[in-house]
């Protein structure tokens, strides 16, 4: 479980094809308080911790995770938005995301507004999926990278997010253009809603 607040956007130091997967190789700050089969949001995508070293991590991404999410994308260099899991005894600063992707956006515009950013993503609108909670609403939730964000111009398959400096600076949102492809979590809270819905 996490919360959408990123800790460190982190760069890889290596990705290795092993078959359908991929070993990710990260370095960050907070190597040394990580430990074998800890989970750690990577971009949004909960992923185990399968090898460390004194200052860098490994990850496997499978086919399953390479197919619903950016990790595909990755390259030496990348920075990945990292988020370990969420004590229990702390505050809830994001909104509930459990690292569970649910499919790709594109960036189609990013536009700076007096010291912020707008940023506006397009995803493959499917109404089978809208119907079970995979949308956006009007000032609800959504999990971007990993970050968690208040959705605004929600559209059947596109909405947009207000990004303020700390965030653009602080994740990996400094990187992201145009034709960026990011992952998209939508909020659990809206999905358990509409499944209920269905049953009245």
């Amino acid at each position: 479980m996490f919360s959408g607040i990123v800790e460190e956007a982190a760069k890889v130091v290596s990705v290795e094809q092993d078959k359908g997967n991929i070993h990710i190789t990260m370095e960050c700050s907070f190597v040394d308080e990580l430990k074998i089969d800890q989970s750690v949001a990577h971009n949004g995508v909960c992923l185990t911790v399968v090898s460390m070293t004194d200052k860098t991590y490994t990850v496997t991404a499978i086919k399953e995770t390479l197919e619903r999410s950016n990790l595909g994308c990755l390259k030496p260099g990348s920075l990945v938005n990292l988020e370990r899991s969420m004590l229990m005894n702390g505050r809830l600063d994001g909104h509930i995301v459990q690292g569970h992707v649910d499919q790709t956006a594109v960036c189609t515009d990013v536009a700076e507004a007096d010291g912020s950013w707008y940023y506006s993503f397009h995803y493959k609108f499917n109404k089978e999926m809208a119907r079970q909670g995979y949308l956006t609403v009007e000032k609800g939730s959504v999990c971007v990278n990993g970050v968690s964000l208040t959705v605004c111009n929600s559209k059947d398959d596109s909405f947009q997010v207000a990004i303020i400096p700390f965030t653009h600076d602080h994740t990996n949102f400094c990187q992201i253009e145009k034709g960026t492809v990011v992952n998209l979590e939508f909020d659990i809270v809206g999905k358990y809603i509409s499944k209920m819905m269905r049953f009245q």
